[in-house]
């Protein structure tokens, strides 16, 4: 096989740096954090793109990676989103640091705990959500194949509009209009 020569330079483009990654810009400062919450992980840094710019990968060190994305979920204690579904990629998630409960189905009934450098992988079409159990900050890996990587995968269970909705009335159009839908389960 013939192999490939990359410059430091071309190596540079291909790392992540923990300490130089970027929020990503989807998580809208002047809407309130209570109602962020519901939908995002308090902090999403994307490390992993893919070759076409999506809201979700916009801010990736990495370009390109066989159709894979990869973004740091960071949680403090309590916080995560609620339950979502994919429409046509696969979520996988590995605890990097903390401990996490994972839940799934429409009504989040299936649950697990996942402790450090466990890994779970949700299949397109099953609502999960994820919350930071632990004391301290948590993060997950957070990793996306298959289909589109973009808003319009995601659907949310009604019940994150109802959430978001007693934050301020008329808020989750806000959501809405960057792709969200809420009707998940239905």
């Amino acid at each position: 096989m013939k192999t490939i020569k990359l410059s430091e330079q071309q190596m540079a483009k291909r790392i992540a740096r923990y300490r130089e990654l970027q929020p990503l810009p989807i998580q809208n400062p002047s809407i309130p954090e209570k109602a962020r919450d519901v939908v995002y992980s308090r902090k999403l840094l994307s490390v992993v793109g893919l070759e076409t710019t999506t809201p979700i990968n916009a801010a990736a060190p990495i370009i390109g990676a066989a159709g894979m994305t990869m973004t740091l979920a960071v949680c403090p204690p309590g916080q995560g989103p609620g339950l979502h579904s994919h429409r046509q990629t696969y979520e996988t998630f590995t605890v990097m640091k903390g401990r996490f409960e994972v839940t799934w189905n429409d009504d989040g009934s299936g649950r697990a705990v996942l402790e450090l450098y466990d890994t779970v992988s949700f299949p397109p079409g099953v609502c999960r959500a994820f919350r930071n159990i632990g004391d301290e900050e948590g993060i997950l890996q957070v990793i996306i194949t298959g289909g589109v990587h973009d808003m319009t995968d995601i659907d949310f269970a009604p019940k994150a509009k109802d959430e978001i909705e007693r934050v301020r009335p008329g808020l989750s159009a806000e959501f809405e209009k960057a792709g969200f839908t809420f009707t998940a389960g239905r």
